[in-house]
């Protein structure tokens, strides 16, 4: 069997800036193997790649579009950025409908996209980075540029593809 397969969507270049620099801010820098992201499968069948491929491809047959980053959501002993747009719900469902039989409990549980910048603290530590961003936050837009395709193989991630939207 093959190792699974991760999908994420790629930001503009200020976004994923922020998104890192705040990962690399709060995240225990002995667990922060990967780049800030967020994640819209976590475990694609990679037995299936050239299948994933496609319908990737064929789901990034769109224009770029915005993303409100509209506040901050506490994970128990974490941290992450809220994220809310119909347009990147859309391009989920289409991929999940496409990859109906082979999606994990966890892939198909409710859709909340969000952009983990802590986790695997304790939930006093969490519980004060919330107050302290919360203190400052200002929701803001994002623009969603493309997917990214992982491989996972029980540490960092490899690189596998990055598709534009390209519509």
């Amino acid at each position: 069997m093959a190792d699974p397969i991760i999908l994420t969507v790629q930001f503009d270049a200020a976004s994923a800036s922020f998104f890192e620099t705040a990962r690399r801010t709060h995240f225990p820098p002995a667990l922060n193997k990967i780049p800030a992201h967020l994640t819209l499968f976590h475990a694609l069948p990679g037995d299936d790649e050239t299948r994933i491929l496609e319908a990737v491809a064929a789901a990034a047959n769109r224009a770029p579009f915005k993303v409100a980053v509209d506040g901050l959501m506490p994970l128990g002993r974490g941290v992450a950025y809220r994220i809310a747009s119909e347009s990147l719900a859309s391009v989920r469902r289409t991929l999940a409908d496409a990859f109906a039989d082979d999606l994990t409990r966890q892939d198909r549980e409710r859709f909340r996209p969000h952009v983990t910048i802590q986790n695997k603290v304790t939930p006093e530590t969490a519980c004060a980075t919330l107050a302290a961003l919360s203190d400052g936050f200002r929701p803001f837009t994002a623009t969603a540029e493309g997917l990214q395709l992982w491989w996972y193989r029980g540490g960092p991630w490899d690189p596998l593809a990055a598709v534009s939207f390209s519509g």
